[in-house]
């Protein structure tokens, strides 16, 4: 028996950041998910979570684990996918340093991801989205920070990690009307803003505690905004917009629905899907297709150029047998003639 510790150790805290060259919140995503995992186990196999071996992750347990987190977390299928993807890349990390568990790695790898529904994404409208930025009350300095992060994630359609961990050094020092992302995958990317949201962030600015951390948003003790943070203000600001715009309280917004929001706002105003692939940082354009099934505008131009058939409207008769007899005759006499 192998213990599971040294080799997940090393796969968290140095093969993803030092040989994948894997972003912070990936790696944070891979440890709870192995936190999972590890606290399943021991408690299936009555041990302690330090005393789980490699082998005891067979095939058997990983689908129990999968069931587990759908029938009694409650995870959705996207949710119970990433979760499968972690354990598969920690098996192909095992499989060249651990060749005893070769056959295992294998059955592992043979349990499939499953079938999501590809639902249409969530936005919101230019109202909703107007009533949630004037939501924080700019008279306090937490109202103009969570005002500045509100138009932020908006405007640069910013993944609420990229958000959070924006530092003051990818702002542009002079003006801040650029801000340069490290996006998924380590993609960079160079965002203009619009003069709203540059005069958001220097409101922010003129208030921030200098003395904190680096990051450009910071929480009430000078430290770095945490996703839960910004996910708890948004919840705040959400339900003060739903008391001006009734329909947004209708909605689940979350720091996604901006990204999307964005997205289908750039859509409507351009046209053009590879721009907004290039705006919110996509490996392809494969990823900005989802915007185009949720916009209606495309599918009414194209109703508008395609002309409709002309059909006549009618009731289906059947032949009479006696007349189709007769015609049927009649042809046979001409070709005997």
């Amino acid at each position: 028996m192998t213990a599971l510790a040294p080799y997940l150790s090393a796969f968290l805290l140095e093969h993803l950041p030092r040989e994948r060259n894997a972003s912070p919140h990936t790696s944070e995503a891979y440890a709870h998910s192995f936190k999972l995992v590890v606290c399943f186990a021991a408690a299936r196999l009555n041990v302690k979570p330090c005393q789980v071996e490699v082998e005891q992750l067979d095939a058997p347990l990983i689908l129990a684990f999968l069931r587990h987190i759908e029938n009694e977390r409650g995870n959705s299928a996207r949710t119970r996918n990433a979760r499968l993807a972690a354990i598969h890349s920690f098996f192909r990390f095992l499989e060249y340093r651990l060749v005893s568990c070769l056959n295992q790695a294998c059955q592992i790898h043979a349990i499939p991801m499953k079938k999501a529904d590809e639902t249409l994404v969530g936005y919101l409208t230019r109202d909703e989205l107007l009533a949630l930025l004037d939501a924080p009350d700019a008279r306090t300095a937490s109202g103009i920070r969570d005002r500045a992060m509100l138009h932020l994630a908006f405007a640069a359609g910013l993944r609420v990690s990229e958000l959070v961990t924006l530092r003051m050094d990818q702002l542009d020092q002079q003006t801040a009307a650029t801000i340069h992302v490290m996006g998924k995958g380590r993609r960079e990317r160079v965002l203009p803003l619009w003069k709203e949201t540059v005069t958001a962030i220097k409101k922010w600015l003129a208030v921030r505690n200098h003395n904190g951390d680096s990051e450009l948003f910071l929480n009430a003790a000078g430290r770095a905004m945490t996703r839960s943070g910004f996910e708890y203000i948004l919840t705040k600001h959400v339900a003060t917009a739903a008391g001006k715009q009734p329909s947004i309280g209708k909605k689940r917004v979350t720091p996604h629905v901006l990204r999307h929001t964005c997205a289908m706002h750039t859509l409507l105003a351009t046209k053009d899907v590879r721009k907004v692939s290039l705006w919110l940082g996509h490996a392809s354009l494969q990823s900005t297709e989802i915007y185009l099934r949720a916009d209606p505008t495309a599918k009414l131009e194209a109703l508008a150029v395609t002309a409709p058939p002309m059909l006549k409207p009618g009731r289906f008769q059947a032949p009479d047998k006696l007349l189709a007899m007769l015609r049927q005759a009649g042809h046979a006499n001409n070709y005997a003639e």
